[in-house]
């Protein structure tokens, strides 16, 4: 690969220093200009963003395709292996609900999905005949962002209730199609969450409304056939910590309201078959106390963390009285064993769970209490369930794959214990899961914490410290990071990376201590762990230092920008997408949409001075130093709500202004899409690539002195 010979120098933020005093303590930021006074108004409309900050992001992503220039083939190359990858024409495993099968499927190079339904049964010999009940490829035609949300089926199975968002600002605006006609009935229902929850009759459903300050706050219960304005609000939440989410038991009777931040949450229930039900309190919030619910016969069954059961329990509670006062063990709590969720299926209690870092399926049989298991022997594995839409059913739905082994969806009959495979994830371009190496390994932290690594290589790889390595990692929220089957990353295992997913604390690989171990006070842990299973790596011959690119996005962003300012030289370069950087900033900030639900997860910056010294010490954007620093990939998208626009943008600026060497640093900001980046299954594929082009090119040191010094 060669460099192109004229480099443009790069971007130069101007610096309008701006300064105030919190906590007796001066804070400066020179770029906070970079954020628009009517950043709301962007999230709806782009095209509003200053002219201004719209030259400077607009002036970064040219610097950054003039220096990605040279990979131009090479992403080309990418995108076409990850489509190889992908069945074109794939299509979901449909789900029963009374007469019909429910699936997706994608036609030949569309970008979205196709919703379908067929019969359920067919005359003898005939085919089922399929209907297409929505085209999200039409829908999206001619617009630059489309992402369908939620497309919901009524219980008569005659509507059809469906979300999109057309801006990446994660504004879903909801429609009801007649399924006979195929055309959309007059109602229109704006700024929503996306998710639609139907009531029995099919009359009414309840949905979720942002407020002004984009927070899902309010839900309420609209009437078909009448405007937006007259909906009936259900529940309208005060505290702007808590996010307001809606659901529905499996047995299909209780609408639920998930009312939480990171810590705490309240559940409200409504009788989906009572068309005027007004919610009810489960059990009021109680800090600390989390819990969530699903429904069988005469009792609820809970999931919670009650009682000192740090990795959660599972509980009865009569549906004519569930206050806490009436909760009764049922599952009881096992210190290491980590309840992920559960579901209930007429007459049984099915529950997913982690132990040691690997997932089981536990089903048990409520009238006799016994129990059996569905997992598996690999070293590192993902397990998922899919309850589907009925109730009254022998049958469990379960997904599993490893890193080297695609996607498989069996079938398991609940009272034989038979599994039938009915889907393998298809690789077009050829796959053969015997050429890879699939390991788990721990690194030692630096509290003598065991820090497990899953590994995925070529089985003709050599482990003698020559090989590359791309090195991913989360570790906040309490989210693990699944050993799944990934086909992007072949791209790169291929070309002789290693490629490793860091389970670091922060997350709950294993168990919710190693969550806790990881937030507030103690996040620096999620940071020296990444670095140790870095060091591990190295150590044991899969790399080497200074042949390692580290990857994160969103709170993984942070994640890369605290490694970048505290081991620099570990790295050949480091991808952060949509990165959560300007920590200190954002968690001072009550009027962003989420900031006061993350104080649960960092502490509050505003009210405890021991909080604002502890995010101080690690914001990556207030701890940017005058060192070397590895080349940098930053990714933000224009209308993220999540991770706004402007903190990639200002700490590349102030790492540009800062930094004495290395480099480049580049900033590529979608000028059309959110945080999750562009919608389309092939347009989404443009910008793995450029991360991907730009980890294979660090390993290569692809840069010339001179454009490391320009940085």
């Amino acid at each position: 690969m060669t460099m192109a010979k004229h480099i443009p120098a790069p971007p130069r933020a101007e610096a309008h220093p701006e300064s105030r005093i919190v906590h007796g303590l001066v804070l400066r930021d020179d770029y906070g200009w970079l954020r628009a006074s009517n950043w709301k108004d962007v999230l709806r409309d782009p095209t509003v963003l200053p002219a201004e900050i719209r030259s400077y992001l607009t002036a970064e992503n040219r610097y950054s395709r003039a220096l990605m220039a040279p990979t131009r083939e090479l992403q080309k190359q990418l995108v076409k292996e990850f489509r190889g990858r992908i069945k074109e024409d794939d299509a979901s495993v449909p789900q029963p609900d009374g007469p019909f099968l429910y699936y997706s499927r994608y036609r030949r190079g569309g970008e979205h999905p196709l919703i379908c339904r067929k019969p359920r049964a067919s005359a003898a010999g005939k085919a089922a005949r399929e209907q297409v009940m929505l085209d999200a490829d039409a829908l999206a035609k001619g617009k630059d962002f489309f992402d369908l949300g939620d497309a919901a089926h009524s219980p008569d199975h005659k509507l059809l209730a469906w979300s999109a968002d057309e801006a990446g600002s994660e504004l879903h605006t909801i429609r009801v199609r007649d399924l006979a006609s195929g055309s959309d009935l007059d109602d229109r229902i704006v700024d929503t969450t996306g998710e639609i929850i139907w009531a029995r009759d099919a009359r009414s459903f309840a949905y979720v409304r942002l407020d002004a300050d984009h927070r899902p706050s309010r839900v309420y219960r609209h009437w078909l056939g009448s405007e937006q304005a007259k909906d009936e609000l259900l529940h309208d939440e005060q505290d702007a910590g808590m996010f307001v989410d809606i659901d529905e038991t499996q047995s299909g009777r209780f609408l639920l309201i998930s009312i939480s931040d990171h810590e705490t949450s309240e559940i409200r229930i409504a009788d989906l078959a009572e068309p005027e039900a007004r919610p009810v309190t489960i059990a009021p919030r109680e800090v600390g106390r989390q819990y969530s619910v699903d429904h069988h016969g005469e009792d609820f069954l809970i999931l919670t963390n009650a009682d000192g059961a740090e990795d959660f329990k599972i509980v009865t509670a009569p549906v004519a009285d569930p206050a806490p006062r009436n909760w009764r063990d049922l599952i009881p709590h096992r210190a290491g064993r980590l309840i992920l969720s559960h579901v209930c299926l007429k007459g049984r209690l099915i529950r997913l769970e982690r132990e040691e870092g690997l997932p089981r399926i536990v089903i048990r049989d409520l009238a006799s209490g016994t129990e059996g298991s569905i997992a598996f022997e690999e070293e590192a594995y993902g397990l998922g369930l899919d309850a589907g839409y009925e109730f009254e059913t022998d049958t469990l739905r379960f997904i599993y794959a490893s890193m080297a082994r695609p996607a498989e969806t069996y079938d398991y009959d609940m009272r034989s214990g038979e599994r039938t495979l009915l889907k393998r994830q298809e690789v077009p371009s050829g796959h053969d899961p015997a050429a890879y190496r699939v390991r788990r390994i721990f690194a030692t932290a630096k509290d003598g914490a065991k820090v497990p690594v899953s590994l995925l290589h070529r089985v003709d790889t050599p482990i003698d410290g020559s090989a590359p390595c791309l090195l991913y990692g989360y570790g906040s929220y309490g989210s693990a990071m699944s050993a799944s089957f990934r086909t992007n990353p072949l791209s790169l295992v291929d070309r002789g990376f290693v490629y490793a997913i860091a389970h670091i604390r922060g997350g709950t690989d294993k168990g919710w201590r190693w969550y806790l171990d990881g937030k507030r006070e103690k996040k620096t842990n999620t940071f020296t762990d990444f670095i140790a299973a870095a060091e591990m790596l190295a150590d044991a011959g899969f790399t080497a230092r200074g042949r390692i690119v580290a990857h994160g996005g969103s709170a993984g962003g942070m994640l890369m920008g605290a490694i970048a300012n505290m081991a620099p030289e570990f790295f050949a370069g480091i991808v952060a997408e949509v990165p959560f950087v300007d920590v200190l900033n954002t968690i001072l900030d009550d009027t962003l949409p989420l900031t006061p639900p993350e104080w649960p997860e960092w502490g509050d910056p505003i009210r405890d001075i021991k909080a604002f010294h502890t995010i101080r010490s690690y914001s990556p954007y207030d701890n940017v130093k005058p060192q070397a620093y590895p080349p940098i990939l930053a990714m933000g998208g224009l209308t993220d709500p999540r991770v706004t626009y402007w903190e990639p943008a200002k700490w590349v600026a102030r790492l540009r202004a800062t930094m004495t060497g290395g480099g480049p640093v580049l900033l590529h900001t979608n000028m059309e899409a959110g945080h999750a980046g562009s919608a389309g299954r092939f347009d989404s594929l443009k910008e793995v690539a450029l991360a991907y082009a730009f980890a294979i090119q660090a390993v290569e040191g692809g840069w010339p002195d001179a454009v490391m010094a320009a940085s």
